[in-house]
């Protein structure tokens, strides 16, 4: 799962705008537009969720859910150590 405000920080960490982002993925632009202007969770097709969440840590983004480690609890956003 991830979150419109997820998705938002993941690609400020990347340097990405939602063009890049959708040319990654597989997805339209206006589909990623969708996504980032959802409440909470984002909803949509299984398919489509698993090619954003594919292309963010191909980039190289660590995605925390709610239960992950994380130093200040909650859910957010890292890049991964190389």
């Amino acid at each position: 799962m991830i979150t419109a405000a997820q998705l938002r920080a993941a690609r400020a960490l990347l340097d990405m705008d939602q063009r890049a982002l959708a040319e990654a993925s597989g997805l339209s632009v206006p589909t990623i537009q969708r996504m980032e202007a959802s409440a909470g969770v984002i909803r949509g097709q299984v398919e489509s969720l698993m090619k954003l969440i594919g292309a963010l840590e191909k980039s190289g983004v660590e995605l925390i859910n709610e239960g992950m480690a994380s130093a200040g609890g909650g859910r957010g956003v890292r890049l991964k150590a190389h």
